[in-house]
């Protein structure tokens, strides 16, 4: 283990340090949910990983790791990986995704994604058209791009990193902000063979910040002889929904066909409620096609009047492997109340 890998685990360990002694400071009332910005950082992708429940901060790998992991991305199989993902959110939100990764030798891996919310046309309202008689509407803007790299640093440790440039714009106000993430993998943990340990810090960075002509207010001056004009607002700033998250996972092979395992992971939400996860998954290796199945849940550590709207997830998934190019497709159903469920497929190619 070289002095430059010490290091970044130093830095890495500090980084935790500071920010759960930030997030033991909340009190255990979580009156501070819903006062984050930037949510779409939450917004899960991958419908392999989120099958599972999101459990698999420890075994996340590829180009999926990406959100999950980033570590992860340095497993990569081949050279380079690319994915398309699509998912039904809540309220007819559809969240679409895009990723690709190319390894570069001893150097590393390298990624980049973005993430791209489709919220649809909303009508227009204002002070002089409350009802929105006159059928004018708008059409909100999120988007996530994302600049990632990882590295091997020994056959069983992993490392890896994003920095997330965050922008939103509706109606003529517009946010904008950035953030990290960092993980470690550290696969075989203590000498114990399919033993798998995972941490990832998320979503670091400061606070967004607000602007646009949409702040701008129409108003008269008191106390003086100016004639009505007009006058910027001053937005507040919000925080971004950081997260620790912690996992572990056991993985076995049976015989030369099958392949299972099974993750938990906790996550330490700074502006949410702080949850468990726990999920599997069961891999058939026939030749070139291997299939999966898999499932998992998300349990909230809820306290009175809290409410959890997201329930289980199942999904399944193949690859098929050619000689030139690997071609893998990934579904993940996930219950919701009080609005239709989450549907995502994910389709990727390796090369």
């Amino acid at each position: 283990m070289n002095s430059r890998f010490l290091l970044f685990i130093g830095i890495l360990c500090v980084l935790i340090a500071g920010t759960v002694g930030s997030l033991m400071a909340q009190d255990v009332g979580n009156k501070r949910i819903g006062t984050a910005a930037g949510s779409e950082l939450l917004i899960p992708v991958g419908a392999r990983d989120m099958a599972m429940g999101g459990a698999s901060i420890a075994t996340s790998w590829g180009i999926d790791a990406i959100y999950w992991n980033p570590a992860g991305l340095s497993r990569m199989t081949g050279s380079a990986e690319a994915m398309l993902s699509t998912m039904s959110y809540i309220a007819d939100i559809r969240v679409n995704y895009g990723a690709v990764g190319i390894k570069f030798g001893g150097f590393g891996t390298v990624g980049f994604s973005i993430k791209a919310l489709d919220v649809g046309d909303i009508l227009l309202t204002t002070t002089d058209d409350p009802e929105g008689l006159a059928g004018r509407t708008f059409s909100p803007s999120i988007v996530v791009l994302g600049l990632s790299y990882a590295r091997s640093f020994t056959d069983a440790i992993t490392a890896g990193g994003n920095l997330k440039l965050i922008s939103e714009n509706m109606q003529r106000v517009t946010g904008s902000g950035f953030a990290i993430d960092v993980g470690i993998q550290y696969h075989g943990v203590a000498g114990f063979k399919g033993v798998q340990l995972g941490v990832a810090l998320k979503n670091v960075g400061p606070q967004m910040s607000f602007d646009g002509p949409g702040l701008l207010r129409l108003a008269l001056p008191d106390g003086s002889r100016r004639p009505t004009q007009y006058f910027q607002t001053k937005a507040a700033s919000w925080e971004l929904p950081t997260t620790i998250e912690l996992g572990l996972a056991y993985t076995r092979d049976v015989g030369e066909s099958v392949n299972y395992n099974f993750s938990g992971s906790y996550t330490n939400n700074n502006l949410a409620l702080d949850s468990y996860k726990v999920g599997g998954e069961v891999m058939l290796k026939m030749s070139s096609l291997t299939l999966a199945g898999r499932g998992g849940i998300e349990l909230l550590d809820k306290g009175a009047g809290d409410e959890q709207i997201f329930g289980p997830t199942a999904g399944f998934g193949f690859t098929y492997k050619t000689t030139g190019i690997d071609l893998g497709l990934d579904f993940a159903y996930r219950t919701v109340d009080f609005f239709d469920s989450n549907q995502m497929f994910s389709l990727r190619l390796g090369f």
